[in-house]
């Protein structure tokens, strides 16, 4: 299948990087972990919620399985991580899908995705480079940077992706985000509209596991997510990556919480997915507000 020129770019920095990230230690102590190859995480809206403590909303729409049924897409705005103001907020929103109304989103408007809405996507391939991490997904051609062994400047200039500062601790591959735009059209960090503000503050932590130990997350996405039979093996029992996310945003949160992604490996086929070129919604009868660039952005 045909890669984007910056896809092949991306690969050959790679390569010519590779000796010296073998020969690269870790922040603790041993080698750094290989994070390379395809990862795959096709559930549907996303995450895995954690079975107790402070976690990411469910959807209260479940299907005849007994899982999210995302055609409704009705977070729960019981959640007591939610303040009174952001739990009104998804509960709009959540109407709205009820009722047969697909809301605008960053996905269905062609927007960038933020951390952590961006976990929606399917795939992902880390490229590990002495001075800083690549991540790219495989919808939409979103890509994200995160600056090793650095600092966030003392006034961070907000971007869509944020600003991602990484460091391993050991195994673990540890990414510090800040500085999210929110002058942006849909501001919201999930697919059920849940907001974030200028505070809003995400730490990673990206680990290799056995298959053993990826077996609770594997069990939590079932139980929650609708699963597309695409890109996974789900019979795979190699090792998994499994990342640990933790969000806070006083503005909008009681609290900090978290959630895990865990990805397991499947087809070595990179698709080539972005918003089709038609951008009228047949489902609202209207055409979808993609990002039109009116000046340079150089």
């Amino acid at each position: 299948m045909k890669m984007e020129r910056w896809q092949l770019l991306v690969v050959a920095m790679v390569a010519a990087a590779a000796p010296a990230l073998a020969q690269t230690v870790g922040a603790a102590s041993g080698p750094i972990p290989d994070f390379s190859g395809i990862w795959w995480h096709p559930s549907l809206p996303g995450p895995e919620p954690l079975n107790s403590g402070p976690t990411g909303l469910r959807n209260l729409s479940r299907d005849k399985a007994g899982v999210s049924n995302y055609d409704e897409l009705v977070g729960d705005y019981n959640n007591p991580i939610l303040k009174p103001e952001t739990a009104a907020i998804v509960k709009k929103f959540g109407e709205l899908s009820r009722a047969g109304i697909t809301f605008p989103s960053p996905a269905n408007q062609c927007w960038p995705e933020p951390v952590p809405y961006i976990y929606k996507s399917f795939g992902i391939q880390m490229f590990q480079h002495p001075d800083r991490i690549t991540i790219i997904h495989d919808q939409d051609h979103e890509l994200r940077q995160i600056r090793l062994n650095d600092q966030h400047p003392a006034k961070v200039k907000p971007s869509w992706y944020g600003d991602s500062v990484g460091h391993y601790e050991g195994d673990t591959l540890v990414i510090d985000t800040i500085g999210t735009r929110t002058d942006r059209p849909y501001a919201m960090i999930d697919l059920y509209g849940t907001p974030y503000s200028d505070k809003l503050h995400v730490v990673e932590r990206y680990r290799l596991i056995s298959y053993e130990d990826a077996k609770e997350g594997i069990e939590r996405d079932a139980k929650e997510n609708r699963r597309p039979p695409v890109g996974r093996d789900r019979n795979y029992k190699g090792v998994h990556l499994q990342l640990t996310y933790t969000v806070e945003d006083p503005v909008y949160f009681t609290m900090p919480w978290s959630a895990t992604v865990t990805y397991g490996r499947g087809s070595n086929d990179w698709p080539e997915t972005v918003c089709a070129e038609n951008r009228h919604e047949y489902y609202n009868n209207k055409e979808s507000d993609v990002p039109t660039a009116r000046t340079p952005d150089f």
